[in-house]
């Protein structure tokens, strides 16, 4: 029978060498990487947040919604904030980082822990911005009602912008579908209106959610005079935004003035889905407005999702602590503790929703860490 195997083709100096312009020159050298251009761009540059990183972060949010979880409904949402804060630290404690807390729980002298400055992790990792909302809608929580989540965000350091001069500031956040329409500095009636053409639709299926603030009365007139649709919020516009983001919701955009701190860990999340968070900076007195001055910060002007986190390595985490649209909350059964958490990353765009089961023996640290921290009056 003819031998129909090809040669092996071979080198001027004698030598083997493989058909496959991917194989090695020399069968005996140790393998080399071979990549293309979309794998090398996945590469994370040396002490850059590394993609690992995601699955240690959602330990950190389960472990304050935990801690967080008996305290929904029971009327006391310090006792909800502290038990979160102290789970959510002392889990932070072993995250492979060196992390700087840019958004935090206030200045030290406010807060003992997760204050603003504070370095969390362990000091092996990358180093980082660190921003955490142990409980976002902490008055949700003490009530009972839907929507309040545990959340935080990271980036490389030096990406997040200093929020300390002005804790609130005008927004606008929407999805990817509308996103190149719509701008804060246009009136209200004319950012809907746009939205509904992009949309292909009429401004009567527009719907827009907005904190329910005295504040808000004009800008609520406004948007039902351009015939859209309101979802009002009492608490929580990081949930209010990624709504506003994520398609399936219903909701198309979040207007109104929020937190200046919510609205850059909102665009950790946005780097990540797509979308466009805008906000212009709110001062509420005349010390705010003097230290963004001196900040060199400007009042007047827009500022983008890149002005708010520049780059494109961010995570986002949150964990539902009381089951809500974005999130379903902690729940409780038989002998396992139910939680529902979001983890997305911006340099791969990776949005995963992350259900897991929690055995209650094996948790109690959570809560024991929150009774401990009471007890020598860290919360």
């Amino acid at each position: 029978m003819a031998d129909n195997t090809a040669p092996t083709p071979t080198a001027e100096d004698g030598s083997s060498q493989l058909r496959s312009t991917g194989g090695r020159v020399d069968p005996d050298a140790p393998p080399v990487a071979v990549t293309d251009s979309w794998s090398e761009s996945l590469r994370i540059q040396e002490g850059a947040p590394d993609r690992n990183l995601a699955l240690e972060l959602v330990r950190v949010t389960e472990a304050a919604a935990i801690a967080a979880g008996p305290w929904v409904g029971r009327g006391d949402k310090l006792a909800a904030d502290g038990a979160a804060v102290a789970a959510m630290r002392n889990v932070l404690s072993s995250v492979s980082m060196d992390g700087t807390v840019v958004i935090g729980e206030g200045e030290k002298d406010e807060a003992p822990m997760l204050f603003n400055g504070e370095r969390v992790g362990d000091g092996t990792g990358p180093r980082v911005d660190v921003a955490v909302d142990p409980v976002e809608g902490t008055t949700l929580t003490a009530r009972g009602m839907p929507g309040a989540i545990s959340v935080m965000a990271v980036a490389e350091a030096g990406a997040m912008l200093d929020p300390s001069a002005v804790f609130y500031m005008e927004k606008l956040a929407a999805g990817a579908e509308i996103a190149d329409v719509v701008d804060l500095r246009l009136p209200v009636g004319e950012n809907i209106r746009r939205a509904a053409k992009a949309k292909g639709t009429d401004t009567s299926n527009v719907t827009v959610t907005i904190l329910d603030r005295p504040r808000h009365e004009k800008m609520i007139d406004e948007v039902r005079a351009a015939g859209a649709r309101i979802r009002l919020i009492t608490d929580g516009d990081v949930a209010g935004a990624m709504a506003a983001v994520r398609p399936g919701t219903g909701i198309d955009m979040l207007l109104g003035i929020g937190g200046t701190p919510e609205g850059i860990i909102t665009a950790c999340a946005i780097k990540a889905l797509g979308g466009v968070i805008q906000g212009r900076l709110w001062p509420q007195s005349d010390e705010e407005r003097e230290a963004a001055i001196a900040q060199g910060l400007d009042l007047e002007g827009v500022l983008t999702t890149d002005d708010l986190v520049r780059g494109d390595n961010t995570y986002f985490v949150a964990t539902g602590i009381s089951h809500g649209d974005l999130l379903d909350g902690v729940r409780y059964e038989g002998d396992r503790v139910h939680t529902h958490s979001l983890v997305m990353r911006s340099t791969s765009g990776t949005v995963r929703n992350v259900y897991a089961e929690h055995r209650p023996d094996k948790t109690h640290s959570y809560e024991e860490a929150a009774r401990e921290a009471a007890r020598r009056g860290l919360v």
